[in-house]
């Protein structure tokens, strides 16, 4: 039925394969070539004209089916011309036909296989009833050929698919990989800006009645946060923001201030990659929004430096959030994991008096973009 439907409501072959086919089903003039020299008798004319009739949709069907679906079309094609070779000598054209349709088979030993066995056949039959070089010779001479290019052709048109499979699988990936490293960003971003903004509007919330002016500082930072915030995010969506961890550090120092946390930092000016001064930058941000929201500190300590080729970050504080248990891997932890992992790094955690974070990055992995 499916077979049926198709020939009435076409297309007859797949767009992929071109026109070439319906040139191709014009070979079948050579069948005809006998009745140019000989009479028939009009019964060979009706089994010619219902041969026509069956073979050509079985031709054009054959193009939309493969592998063992593709076996009865190869049968047909074949029984037609097995059973015209007495009679006709252009029956070598259903055995050329049945050899391109080899390739239909998809598995390349298997449709080489068939091809010999169509071929030898076709010469057993021949000598069998003793056919003349005029049957022969088109069978062998053009089924080989039509057949092994039919079969080549099929195997590139195979190996192009997967290779588009492959493109949209890579495509899918890179998309993928592109949201994670949005929502990391995002997570770092906003998590670090909107916790100070809470901050600060709690601030100015108990400086409003007691100090007016004080609240009114306050509120202008607010929107100075927000205005940054709203503007590192738009870099982060263009794909263009890289921070800096000297400004991120006076950020840092500025956030842990207003929370009445005091920070020493030990972190001259170091020439080093964009990449790693990226990484470090977001580092120290998660790690500061993390004292802010959960550790209950009073003393920070911040550390920065250059060990036997190794760029060695450390943060630490005297809160009680591992105490309590509030430091669990979060979206932000996780990502900071991920980001030093691309770059060939080691992150670590301690919990002594407070939490102590350790990062370490190899200056020449860095360097690279964390290609190894």
């Amino acid at each position: 039925m499916r077979l049926i439907r198709r020939w009435i409501e076409g297309p007859w072959v797949p767009p992929q394969v071109g026109r070439a086919p319906y040139l191709w089903v014009a070979s079948l003039a050579f069948f005809g070539w006998k009745y140019l020299y000989v009479d028939a008798y009009a019964l060979e004319f009706v089994l010619l004209a219902l041969t026509l009739i069956l073979f050509v949709p079985v031709y054009f069907g054959s193009f939309w089916y493969t592998g063992r679906e593709a076996a009865p079309f190869i049968a047909v094609s074949f029984a037609l011309g097995v059973a015209w070779s007495p009679f006709n000598f252009g029956a070598s054209t259903f055995f050329i036909f049945s050899a391109a349709m080899c390739s239909r088979l998809g598995q390349p030993r298997l449709a080489y296989a068939c091809l010999a066995a169509i071929l030898v056949s076709a010469t057993a039959l021949a000598m069998a009833l003793k056919l003349p070089f005029s049957f022969l010779i088109p069978t062998l001479a053009t089924g080989a050929p039509v057949g092994i290019a039919s079969i080549m052709d099929a195997q590139v048109r195979n190996s192009r698919k997967q290779l588009l499979l492959k493109q949209e699988e890579v495509e899918h990936m890179a998309r993928i990989a592109e949201r994670e490293r949005i929502s990391r960003d995002m997570h770092d971003l906003l998590g670090h800006s909107l916790s100070l903004i809470t901050l600060k509007a709690e601030l100015a919330g108990r400086l409003l009645d007691r100090d007016p002016a004080a609240c009114r500082g306050e509120i202008k930072d607010i929107e100075a946060s927000a205005r940054h915030a709203l503007a590192e995010v738009r870099s982060a969506v263009s794909g263009y923001r890289e921070t800096g961890f000297t400004h991120e550090l006076e950020r840092a120092r500025a956030a842990l201030s207003a929370a009445g946390v005091t920070l020493h930092a030990d972190a001259p000016s170091l020439a080093m990659p964009a990449t790693a001064e990226n990484v470090l930058a977001l580092a120290l941000r998660e790690a500061v929004t993390n004292i802010l929201r959960h550790a209950g500190a009073t003393h920070c300590e911040v550390s920065l430096g250059m060990q036997g080729g190794l760029i060695v970050f450390r943060i630490s504080d005297n809160g009680k959030a591992a105490q309590a248990g509030a430091v669990v891997e979060g979206n932000g932890l996780r990502g900071m994991q991920e980001r030093v992992a691309q770059l060939g790094g080691w992150l670590g955690m301690q919990f002594e008096q407070g939490m102590s974070l350790e990062l370490r990055l190899p200056m020449e992995r860095a360097a690279q973009g964390g290609k190894p």
